[in-house]
């Protein structure tokens, strides 16, 4: 059985692409890799992989702790 498969284009800052090309390459991963990986991950828990807070006015989005 044949596979369709789509295009899909992300903007992203190109130092952040460097540093994750770097991070994904060392776990033997491409890019395209981690994006499938992430969008079976969705579909099979029907939820997105990360926990996801409103950004306090404090500080930035990305050094938001994560309470588990």
């Amino acid at each position: 059985m044949a596979t369709h498969t789509s295009m899909l284009h992300v903007r992203l800052d190109a130092e952040l692409k460097a540093q994750a090309i770097e991070a994904l390459s060392a776990m033997g991963l491409s890019t395209s890799d981690a994006v499938r990986l992430l969008f079976h991950r969705i579909v099979a828990d029907q939820a997105f992989p990360l926990e996801l807070r409103v950004p306090s006015a404090n500080r930035p989005a990305e050094l938001q702790p994560v309470d588990k």
